[in-house]
């Protein structure tokens, strides 16, 4: 696809002068006093409004619910479709089926830790957020970074999800907010374009996995879901988050997923992370290990969220049961709940 020249709006900015300073018009001095008259009568108010230069109130933008339809020209220029989440978010995932990795002598799937994916949100404001991250090989990683940067998507994380692995792949995650949503997919389809993600193709029947889900389901807590390769059990952050001061739809940025791949006999290979606040992070950690899971890393996935979100990711490879038991208890050290 040809070089689209670099979007020069990627967040509603107040106006500027030529140093960049905020400009703000010049109020007289009664309009002053009469603001600072009015000042008592604010102190107590609650609610999401803010107060602008001119003394109205306007409303925090909130995510509005969108159909797949809303994202009809973003799907065209990714060149392929995603799915609605929760009637609030746009997902669209980039399996990197091309790679083989193998991580402690085991084969890893796309579904298990390969799934490079990004999801739109349409705001009250006008504005669309883009948040994700895609799955790289060492060698695309520097020039998928290099595009990235020149079409003004943010990298928030660079990590690794996996220990022990051959060859090296990488996680670079990803943000965007603006107020042309085509612009935005347009931008990272030109990253993925310098990476071998392969095109979308159809999804094979699900095939019952060789794992005593409903073992899992009971001593996570939780009801899980197949694709077919693996199954996977989701938590939400209770509290709602916000990036760059717009609050996220449930689990956008703030989820523990956990990915269990059959590898026959009951037993799984388990990838995922978990989700935490900094006075949750001791505990969770220090349950895991009780519980025999490796831990990959400790790190953010974003950079202004609020709370702020730290997440490790974990493995290990036993019967699929005997790991959920011993994921509960980190689990349960988090503010957490199922995920729908």
């Amino acid at each position: 696809m040809g070089a689209d020249s670099q979007q020069d709006v990627r967040v509603t900015r107040e106006a500027r002068d030529g140093r960049g300073t905020r400009v703000r018009p010049a109020v007289p001095r009664r309009q002053l006093l009469a603001a600072a008259a009015a000042v008592p009568a604010l102190v107590g108010t609650a609610g999401p409004a803010v107060a602008t230069d001119q003394g109205h109130a306007a409303e925090a933008a909130t995510p509005v619910p969108t159909t797949d339809a809303d994202w009809t020209a973003v799907a065209r220029a990714l060149g392929r479709t995603g799915e609605m989440v929760r009637g609030l978010q746009y997902h669209v995932a980039f399996p990197r089926s091309d790679l083989r990795v193998v991580s402690h002598g085991v084969a890893v799937t796309p579904g298990l830790a390969l799934g490079s994916h990004v999801s739109f949100v349409r705001y009250s404001d006008g504005t669309t957020m883009l948040m994700g991250d895609l799955v790289v090989a060492e060698s695309e990683l520097q020039r998928v970074s290099d595009v990235l940067q020149a079409r003004g998507i943010a990298q928030t994380a660079i990590h690794k999800h996996l220990l022990a692995q051959t060859p090296d792949v990488w996680w670079t995650h990803v943000c965007a907010h603006g107020t042309d949503a085509v612009a935005i997919a347009r931008d990272l389809r030109a990253a993925l374009d310098r990476t071998a993600t392969p095109p979308p193709r159809p999804t094979p029947p699900a095939e019952p996995l060789d794992l005593d889900t409903a073992g899992i389901d009971a001593a996570l807590g939780t009801k899980g879901v197949s694709n077919g390769e693996v199954y996977t059990c989701l938590f939400l952050r209770r509290e709602t988050v916000t990036n760059d001061g717009h609050p996220l739809p449930p689990g956008l940025g703030a989820t523990a997923a956990f990915n269990f791949q059959p590898l026959g006999g009951g037993r799984a290979a388990l990838n995922g992370d978990l989700v935490m606040v900094a006075d949750e992070v001791q505990k969770a950690l220090t349950a895991l290990r009780r519980g025999g899971i490796d831990l990959v890393e400790l790190h953010n996935h974003g950079l202004t969220d609020e709370p702020r979100l730290f997440f490790t990711h974990v493995w290990a490879v036993d019967d699929a049961v005997r790991l959920a038991k011993a994921l509960r208890p980190a689990v349960a050290a988090t503010n957490v709940k199922p995920g729908p």
